[in-house]
């Protein structure tokens, strides 16, 4: 189509989401043809106004096989305009190594950052090719006047480059007792990279030195043992089942969910700990699910054990963090250092067969890398994340491409989107959730063609544990009946009657979920203290870490004390309780429903008000309850709740819609139908189970894994 007429797609796309997509065509365009023409056509993108044609501007430089391009390129990375500076540290990674580029990148990664894993992402890619000028400037770099913080880094990014240059002062950083502790912890990490006798022997010094050291010089031997080569006895198909891998980085995850709700261990975590359960339970295909998340270099060294001792069953991987990020967003810089956690766990596993990856997060990232080294086919749950974010937050006014860069530098748009993009083109195969316009929300938001090689994808609802919800209605009819509450039920109790008196009696609004803004939390709250519902029912927000708040949750947590301040709370009927494992959450769904005597009166509801809400497994929770529940009108919940019966939809992001919505709640919960209860309940019994969720999965990693060890066998008779 030619250049000027793919940038002139950018300019004149209706939306910012169309105009991302327009951006391939751009570079692709740019690669065909980098000539002068072409060059100017860019440069003139660099300087307007629109923050999107700048941004494909600079990575369309990147595909021109062009001397001039590249050095524009490289003056990109002193631009005034920060956005323009991060993406042109991302583009230079898909060019040669350019000499005059490699001090900014270095300065880039001192800085630390989202940016500085960029440019330390491109300077790892150099290293192949360009080793010894590299070891030279980041030698150099580490005798100026940086920050303990900028030293990390700048080893880490050292022990990126495998010249025999950075192996010495390694081994020396590893051994000073001078050092900042975390600066030793890298250079320790580092080594583990090399297998070079002088090496290991260096680092079984560092074992016997003990403590955090000595664990740390652990892992890095096991790191450094040669990977174990993949026979044909290892192949699925042969004696044995499958073992899967999942993963969800930002979360303590546990079998008995005891950190539900705070931070970022959200209904995902849930999900994963439920599900790895399911698969293994009546299955004789799946033999072992392994689910990894962040951890301690204590629990470490155990894990390795257990996933190296063949034993089957649903096993927990902790990948081991020093340090844990405030949330997903700020925790790109890790990337190194969970990728080496994740390539430790994978093999010490022996045999995987499928790694399955549901957020397009440094986790995944990092676990792609992994999974390319050691040859294991991944799936990946495609979700229209961050598009429909994008999306909205445009519609709503907040998101314009003139300060989409600006934006872009905190939330990531465009590198998610490509990530994406990236993680849904390298998988064996692609899982989506159920929406009501599947095909063309997919079509419209990511670019995937769903109608080609169908084969390749699967429609798949999350799921809810029913075992959980039912024991919660037992115990919530026995207490509604007379019996005297116990455990969850008595908590809820004391809770309520922390309220004013005349608030005691009231029915309750529940919400469950991470204390984040894409959650609503802190607009649910507004809505309620704002309109006539405060008087109707008491508010019962369950979710966030109130001891210990992340930023995100600190930030909901001052808008809640914006519309109801503290020392209000308890006068004007709300309960912010924080997170409560899952199976404490069920109880009180099942008391919101029933009652609580003398506390809580029945027919509560159960209200949702994400900004986007890609399945909702805690509305699910609540509709396997008989709540009726209140949901966003778009993604998942459009595709199960009966708007009108079961639930009622609406449009989230708008205060009034959303008390229009939760005042028809409880109006339709105070006539006690048991009837749309039942109607609520069945549908989550026939189709949105965690054992149903299971049943659908197995048969497609089942023959992921068989189509992989027939590739294998093939390529084995190439070589």
């Amino acid at each position: 189509m030619g250049i000027q007429t793919a940038m002139d797609r950018i300019i004149e796309a209706p939306t910012i989401v169309q105009a991302l997509q327009a951006a391939d065509d751009v570079a692709f365009e740019a690669g065909r043809d980098p000539g002068v023409r072409t060059l100017r056509v860019l440069s003139a993108a660099l300087v307007g106004t629109d923050d999107i044609a700048a941004i494909a501007a600079v990575h369309a430089l990147a595909e021109m096989n062009d001397e001039a391009a590249g050095a524009l390129l490289v003056t990109l990375l002193d631009d005034e305009r920060r956005f323009v500076v991060e993406h042109a540290a991302w583009a230079l990674g898909r060019r040669p190594a350019r000499a005059a580029a490699i001090a900014p990148l270095i300065a880039l990664v001192i800085a630390g950052g989202f940016t500085g894993m960029l440019a330390q992402h491109t300077l790892e890619k150099w290293a192949a090719g360009s080793g010894e000028l590299l070891a030279v400037a980041l030698l150099s770099a580490t005798t100026g006047e940086v920050g303990v913080e900028a030293r990390v880094r700048l080893t880490e990014t050292l022990g990126l480059v495998r010249h025999p240059l950075t192996t010495a002062p390694l081994c020396a950083l590893a051994a000073d007792t001078t050092a900042p502790a975390i600066v030793r912890e890298a250079a320790i990490a580092a080594l583990g990279q090399r297998a070079d006798p002088d090496v290991i022997a260096h680092l079984e010094d560092l074992v016997a030195e003990g403590g955090l050291v000595g664990d740390l010089a652990r892992l890095a031997l096991i790191d450094a043992d040669p990977p174990h080569t993949r026979t044909s006895a290892d192949d699925a198909g042969g004696e044995g089942g499958l073992t899967v891998a999942q993963l969800f980085l930002h979360a303590d995850i546990d079998p008995a969910l005891s950190a539900s709700g705070a931070g970022d261990n959200g209904g995902i975590a849930t999900l994963l700990v439920r599900l790895g359960d399911a698969l293994i339970s009546d299955s004789s295909v799946v033999d072992r699910v392994l689910t990894l998340s962040r951890g301690t270099v204590a629990q470490a060294g155990p894990d390795l054990l257990q996933m190296a001792g063949g034993e089957r069953g649903h096993l927990y991987g902790h990948v081991p963090l020093t340090s844990i990020p405030a949330s997903s967003a700020t925790a790109w810089h890790l990337r190194v250092t969970v990728r080496r956690g994740i390539r430790r766990l994978l093999r010490a596993a022996g045999r995987v067969d499928v790694l399955h990856l549901r957020m397009a997060d440094v986790g995944s990232l990092a676990a792609a890398d992994v999974a390319r080294e050691l040859g294991i086919p991944t799936v990946f749950t495609v979700a229209p994340d961050p598009h429909s974010v994008i999306a909205s937050l445009e519609r709503s006014g907040r998101l314009s491409r003139e300060d989409f860069g600006e934006i872009d530098r905190t939330e990531h748009f465009w590198f998610r989107s490509h990530l994406v993009q990236s993680l849904a083109a390298s998988a064996a195969h692609s899982v989506f959730f159920p929406r009501p316009e599947l095909e063309r929300d997919m079509r419209a938001l990511i670019g995937i063609d769903l109608t080609s090689h169908p084969e390749r994808h699967t429609v798949v609802a999350e799921g809810v544990d029913l075992a959980v919800v039912d024991d919660a209605l037992s115990r919530a009819v026995g207490v509604a009946a007379g019996a005297e509450p116990d455990g969850a039920l008595a908590e809820l109790a004391a809770l309520v009657d922390g309220l004013a008196p005349e608030r005691r009696g009231l029915p309750l609004l529940v919400t469950v979920g991470r204390m984040h803004r894409i959650k609503g939390m802190a607009a649910l709250v507004d809505a309620w203290a704002a309109s006539d519902l405060s008087a109707r029912a008491n508010l019962l927000v369950v979710g966030g870490d109130l001891a210990h708040p992340s930023g995100d949750e600190q930030q909901q947590l001052d808008l809640i004390d914006g519309s109801v301040p503290q020392p209000e709370r308890a006068e004007r009927g709300l309960v912010v309780a924080g997170h409560r494992s899952n199976d404490v959450a069920a109880a009180w769904l099942a008391a919101a429903r029933f009652g609580i005597p003398g506390a809580v009166a029945p027919g509560g509801a159960y209200v949702c008000a994400s900004v986007k809400e890609e399945f909702g497994l805690a509305i699910l929770e609540a509709m396997a309850t008989g709540l009726v529940v209140v949901a966003p009108d778009s993604g998942g919940p459009a595709t199960y709740v009966d708007d009108g019966d079961t639930g009622f939809l609406t449009d989230t992001a708008d205060r009034e819609a959303l008390v229009t919505a939760i005042g028809r709640a409880l109006d339709a919960a105070a006539d006690g139908d048991p009837r749309r209860a039942e109607r609520s309940r069945t549908l989550v019994a026939e189709r949105f189970t965690i054992q149903g969720m299971a049943a659908t999965l197995i048969p497609m990693y089942q023959n992921v894994a068989r189509h992989e060890a027939e590739l294998r066998r093939t390529a084995g008779l190439l070589t």
